[in-house]
C-alpha cells in the first residue's frame, strides 16, 4: 500500500507540474490526494491542515519576512550605483574592466538584498549600457552578469540558508551563514576567470587610472552599505542576537540609509511591503505545503527507498556525492530554488550524514547546486531577467554561457569534493 501511494504522489504531482499548475499547489494537492489513499476524509483533511500550520510555527522563519524587507528598501535606496563604484575599484585595471565590476557588482549587492534576480537586474541594468558604450559584445556583457549574479544566494545574509536550515532539523545558521563566503567568493572568482581570457582575447579596454582620492571617495560613500554586513552577520556569528533578529536589524539599518542617502520616499513604502509581503507569501506557502510533503514521504517510506536505491549502486562516498550532483543539477533546471531545497532536503540529508558528510557541508553544496538552475535554461530566474535586462535573446546567450556553467561546476566540485573550502571558517569560528 506505501508503494502505491508512494508511486500516486510522485505521478500526481508531475502532473500537476506539466499542467502548468503551481509548485506550492502541487505539492500541496499531491500530499493531500495521497493522504485521502491512507487516511479517511476527516483524518487527512485535519492532520494535512495541522501540519501546515505547524509547519509555519518556527520564530526563526521570522528572519525571512525580514530579510526580504531589508533587500527591497536597498533595491529602492540607491546602494546599487554605490556599490558599482566601489566594485569598479576593488575590479582593478584588467582587460574587460566592466565586465569584472559588474561580477563583483553582483557579489556585494546580491549579499545585501539576497536575491539572484535582484542583483541581476540592479547591477545588470546599470552595467549593461556601460558596457555596450564600450564596445563590449551584448551577449557576454548578459553572459558575465547571469552567470555571477547567484553568488549573493551563498554571500550572507541569505534567505534560502534559513529554509535550508529549517527543513534540515534546525542546522546552524550561523554556520551556514559565515560556510557560505568562501564558496560564493570562489564562485565569483571562477566567472571573473572567464570573464577575463574571454576579454583578453577580445581585447575588451582596460579601466582607466583612478587617483589615491578618489578610490577614498568612493570608499568611504560605500562604507555605509557594506557595514550592514558586518553588523549583521557579525552580530548573530558572535551571539549577539539570533539570526530573526538579526534580520530586524537589517531592516531597521536599511532605512536609515536610505534616510541618509535621501532616497527614501514616504509613498513607496506600501508599494515596498506589498513587494515583501508577495514574496514572503510565496514562500511560506511553499514551506507550509512542504510540511505536508514531508508528512506523506515519511510515511511511504520514498527516502529511505531512493536511499537505499543510491547506496545498492555503490557505496564509494565519491560516487555517491557525484550521483546527487547530476540529480540536483537536473532538478535545478526545471524547478526554483526554494521548493527544490524543501523537496530533496529529506531525501537526500540522510544518505549525506550516513557517509559522513556535516549537515553544514551538505547544505552549502546543494545550495550552491541549485542555484546553478537559476542561470540554466528552462526556468532559470536570474537567466530570464539577465536576458531581459541586457537586451539579448535566450538562444543568443547559450553559447557565451558555456565557459562560465565550466567554471561554476568546477566551483561546484571543489566544495563537493574538499570539506575544508566549506567548513573552514566555521570551524575557526568555533560554529
Amino acid at each position: 500500500m506505501t508503494i502505491t501511494a508512494g508511486l500516486l504522489l510522485l505521478f500526481v504531482f508531475f502532473l500537476l507540474l506539466f499542467l502548468g499548475v503551481p509548485i506550492a499547489i502541487s505539492i500541496a494537492g499531491a500530499s493531500l490526494v495521497t493522504m485521502l489513499v491512507l487516511f479517511p476524509f476527516d483524518i487527512a483533511v485535519f492532520t494535512a491542515a495541522q501540519k501546515m500550520v505547524a509547519g509555519l510555527d518556527s520564530f526563526s522563519l521570522l528572519a525571512i519576512p525580514f530579510f526580504i524587507l531589508s533587500g527591497v528598501i536597498m533595491n529602492n535606496g540607491g546602494i546599487a550605483i554605490r556599490l558599482i563604484n566601489f566594485a569598479k575599484v576593488l575590479s582593478g585595471r584588467m582587460p574587460g574592466s566592466l565586465a569584472h565590476t559588474n561580477v563583483v557588482g553582483n557579489m556585494l549587492f546580491g549579499s545585501i538584498s539576497g536575491s539572484s534576480v535582484a542583483a541581476a537586474a540592479a547591477i545588470g541594468g546599470v552595467m549593461s549600457p556601460l558596457q555596450k558604450k564600450e564596445g563590449y559584445n551584448p551577449a557576454y556583457s548578459a553572459a558575465v552578469n547571469i552567470a555571477s549574479a547567484p553568488t549573493g544566494l551563498l554571500i550572507p545574509p541569505s534567505g534560502l540558508l534559513i529554509v535550508y536550515s529549517l527543513v534540515s532539523g534546525g542546522t546552524s545558521i550561523a554556520a551556514l551563514f559565515i560556510a557560505g563566503y568562501i564558496p560564493g567568493i570562489l564562485w565569483g572568482l571562477a566567472t571573473m576567470v572567464v570573464a577575463y581570457v574571454i576579454a583578453k582575447k577580445k581585447n575588451y579596454p582596460i579601466a582607466p587610472k583612478i587617483t589615491f582620492s578618489q578610490v577614498m571617495k568612493v570608499f568611504l560613500d560605500a562604507i555605509p552599505s557594506l557595514l550592514l554586513v558586518f553588523i549583521v552577520i557579525g552580530g548573530i556569528i558572535a551571539g549577539v542576537f539570533t539570526a530573526t533578529e538579526g534580520a530586524a536589524i537589517a531592516v531597521a539599518y536599511s532605512l536609515i540609509l536610505s534616510m541618509f542617502y535621501r532616497t527614501f520616499k514616504i509613498k513607496d513604502v506600501p508599494k515596498m511591503l506589498m513587494e515583501t509581503v508577495e514574496m514572503t507569501a510565496i514562500i511560506m506557502l511553499l514551506i507550509a505545503a512542504s510540511t505536508i510533503l514531508s508528512l506523506v514521504m515519511a510515511f511511504t517510506g520514498i527516502p529511505e527507498a531512493i536511499s537505499s536505491g543510491i547506496l545498492s549502486l555503490t557505496d564509494n562516498p565519491i560516487l555517491i556525492l557525484l550521483l546527487m550532483n547530476v540529480i540536483l543539477l537536473i532538478i535545478g533546471t526545471f524547478m526554483d530554488i526554494t521548493p527544490a531545497v524543501l523537496i530533496f532536503t529529506p531525501i537526500f540529508l540522510p544518505i549525506a550524514t550516513n557517509i559522513g558528510m556535516d549537515p553544514v557541508h551538505f547544505g552549502i553544496m546543494m545550495c550552491l547546486n541549485l542555484c546553478i538552475g537559476s542561470i540554466t535554461p528552462p526556468v532559470g530566474s536570474a537567466l530570464f531577467v539577465g536576458s531581459s535586462v541586457g537586451k539579448v535573446k535566450i538562444e543568443q546567450l547559450v553559447k557565451p554561457l558555456l565557459p562560465f556553467y565550466a567554471a561554476i561546476i568546477v566551483v561546484l566540485l571543489l566544495v563537493t569534493y574538499i570539506p575544508q573550502v566549506s567548513m573552514v571558517l566555521p570551524g575557526l569560528f568555533g560554529l
